[in-house]
């Protein structure tokens, strides 16, 4: 046998936009806002994961109480059944870890936001206000590629929402351990 050892391989530097990025993207997101514009700014203001926000519905956020719960998410898998006539289908399932199933709290500015666009069937998917019509994480990684184009931004994906939001949270000395809960991290 032989032993190899293989060279470390660098990690990436994680993306985070700048507060000036942060704000140009917010103001973007602001015009003319539907419900996929609101679904990414939710994610940058909560750090909801993309399949986290495609399989939020409305009865899982709370006006009153200034929470969302974090109970499910949506991903696109291999169909190993081959049921459909594609090969992947579209999976909507509790997060892959109890950790990941939360309550994050809401700002008075994300509960107004909220408030802008809610809709008033409780069972409607947060991205289309319809409850047999989802948003797939693909698309919403297209649209947002395509909104950080036309806001100018470079190298943005999903996680990066994620990623500014945790930023912003430890430059006001936000606890830690509470963000790790947010975040749904173990």
């Amino acid at each position: 046998m032989i032993e190899i050892v293989y060279p470390k391989v660098p990690k990436n530097e994680m993306r985070v936009l700048s507060v000036e990025e942060q704000t140009r993207f917010v103001k973007y997101l602001l015009e003319d806002i539907d419900e996929c514009k609101f679904g990414v700014l939710l994610a940058l203001l909560t750090g909801i994961r993309i399949g986290e926000v495609c399989a939020l519905r409305w009865e899982n956020v709370s006006i009153k109480e200034k929470t969302i719960k974090v109970n499910a998410t949506m991903q696109r898998l291999r169909d190993l059944e081959g049921e459909g006539k594609t090969k992947t289908k579209i999976v909507i399932s509790e997060p892959k870890s109890d950790t990941s199933v939360r309550v994050i709290p809401l700002t008075d500015y994300a509960v107004n936001l909220c408030k802008s666009v809610l809709c008033s069937n409780s069972s409607a998917f947060v991205l289309t206000g319809d409850a047999d019509r989802f948003v797939e994480p693909r698309t919403m990684q297209y649209k947002l590629e395509r909104y950080t184009e036309e806001c100018g931004l470079e190298g943005v994906h999903f996680h990066t929402l994620r990623h500014t939001f945790a930023t912003r949270c430890v430059e006001v000395d936000f606890e830690i351990k509470s963000l790790s809960e947010i975040l749904g991290h173990s």
